[in-house]
């Protein structure tokens, strides 16, 4: 096991010019994806993006299911995204509380509009090309590990920030509030192969 330290805020890693990855067969690439699956585990998160381990790849993995600390209605499988954009996005948006490993050690969590569903297209661990159309936590995780890629945190994309809270309150009050389990429900997702 690779658990690697997760950057907070203010880190340089988190605002650094990310590269593309182009050899997939890579020791060291391999290495980076197990150590991001090893932390994501670890540290209960359901996603996370190369730059939050202070490695400066255009890379992020996802795996919404059920942690300690969150509850889901449904959940997916473990997805790598390699090189990914978002090639279009619904124009409904929801608004949901979000937190994040890099800011873990404030404890916060705030409320951030993001669209309902979203394309994205990526390659896969293997070097595989794929879009994958999805809604609901893990187009809202998918955005946020993406917003990692090109320098943007969470709390940057705050819609009240008079509505930031800190975990015991998130927890108790909104955590698993209908509203915010509502729009974290998964009901799409499309993959395929390109």
């Amino acid at each position: 096991m690779a658990v690697r330290k997760v950057v907070q805020a203010g880190h340089p890693a988190l605002k650094t010019k990310n590269k593309e990855i182009t050899d997939f067969s890579s020791p060291l690439f391999k290495k980076l994806i197990k150590d991001l699956k090893d932390t994501m585990y670890k540290t209960d998160l359901v996603g996370i993006a190369a730059p939050q381990i202070a490695e400066n790849y255009a890379v992020f993995i996802t795996h919404p299911r059920q942690t300690v600390h969150r509850k889901v209605v449904n959940v997916d499988e473990l997805r790598v995204y390699i090189n990914p954009k978002i090639t279009s996005h619904s124009k409904k948006r929801s608004i949901v509380f979000e937190g994040c490993g890099s800011v873990i050690s404030a404890n916060l969590f705030g409320p951030v509009s993001r669209p309902n569903k979203i394309r994205i297209e990526a390659f896969g661990e293997k070097g595989n090309r794929f879009s994958l159309v999805a809604d609901g936590l893990l187009a809202r995780v998918i955005q946020h590990e993406l917003d990692h890629l090109t320098g943007m945190e969470f709390v940057q994309k705050v819609s009240d920030y008079s509505k930031i809270f800190d975990k015991k309150y998130y927890y108790k009050n909104i955590r698993n509030s209908k509203e915010q389990r509502e729009a974290s429900r998964i009901t799409k997702i499309e993959y395929k192969k390109l």
